[in-house]
């Protein structure tokens, strides 16, 4: 299978599972659905994403040599809205490192503190920023504090996840 050309030729539910199912928790495989990721071309990024976040939900330890990379994407500001969404959402499903989780933590913040992020992105990010915050008062103080900053802007699922897992 060309996973390139699987992920082009249509973007659906059905579509992404063919090319989860495919990569399976084959490292080379995932590799190149990475490359895409990863890569330059918009299309590809975004088509490639949805089938990322589901390759590691099935199999955590594909993430190990990749740290770094799904944190730039998160870091990117001009990512594309589906690549951080899927980031920080497959972050919700892995064991975090310490070495990266003050940096997770910080981006995820970020975007959770930032009322243009689409409302997913803003959920997602607080789990993971919460998941990271366990066990810091402090941290999830911090986290309580951005939570009822702009109530305004709190869509239900916002007010539901920080309801939820902050206790606001």
């Amino acid at each position: 299978m060309d996973i390139r050309d699987e992920l082009l030729a249509e973007h659906s539910k059905s579509q992404t599972a063919k090319v989860v199912n495919y990569v399976g928790d084959d490292a080379k495989r995932f590799v190149e659905l990475m490359r895409l990721f990863v890569g330059p071309v918009y299309r590809e990024s975004q088509r490639a994403a949805w089938a990322v976040s589901n390759c590691i939900e099935r199999h955590p330890d594909l993430v190990k040599p990749y740290w770094k990379t799904l944190i730039e994407q998160l870091e990117r500001p001009d990512a594309h809205v589906a690549v951080r969404r899927n980031v920080v959402r497959l972050l919700q499903f892995v064991e975090i490192p310490k070495r990266w989780q003050g940096r997770v933590f910080d981006a995820c913040f970020n975007l959770f503190a930032d009322i243009q992020q689409p409302v997913a992105v803003r959920c997602f990010s607080l789990s993971v920023a919460a998941n990271i915050a366990k066990g810091s008062e402090a941290l999830m103080n911090e986290l309580r504090v951005v939570a009822v900053q702009h109530p305004e802007t709190a869509t239900a699922g916002i007010r539901s996840r920080t309801r939820r897992i902050l206790g606001v």
